[in-house]
């Protein structure tokens, strides 16, 4: 059974970092490309960054520079580093991974920049 768990979030004020975990079980972690997403309230959920197994990242645009996502295989864990926070960072993050054609999400993070 695949099992997503993040954690890491807060509250930050502008110009603030925070790094964000995610642990994943139940899959060859090594296998797959990992990924996170934020979705703010009343906004879609959007992908922030992605690492496949390789190492080859993706990120969004307007995080570009301020935020770095990284993996460790023997921890079965996937990280974002967030920098340079603003408020429109504000957001729930999850993690996700998709499983033999199904998608696995946490529950979620909850990230707010405000001063």
């Amino acid at each position: 059974q695949v099992h997503i768990v993040e954690s890491g979030g807060g509250l930050v004020q502008p110009g603030g970092s925070l790094r964000l975990s995610c642990t994943a079980s139940g899959i060859n972690f090594k296998l797959f490309t990992m990924s996170w997403y934020r979705q703010a309230t009343g906004k879609q959920r959007e992908l922030v960054a992605n690492i496949t197994s390789s190492g080859s990242t993706n990120y969004l645009d307007s995080v570009k520079g301020r935020f770095t996502i990284s993996r460790n295989n023997v921890r079965n864990t996937v990280s974002l580093q967030m920098n340079s926070l603003k408020p429109e960072d504000t957001a729930a993050y999850y993690c996700k991974v998709r499983y033999r054609g199904s998608p696995y999400w946490g529950r979620g993070t909850q990230v707010t920049v405000s001063s």
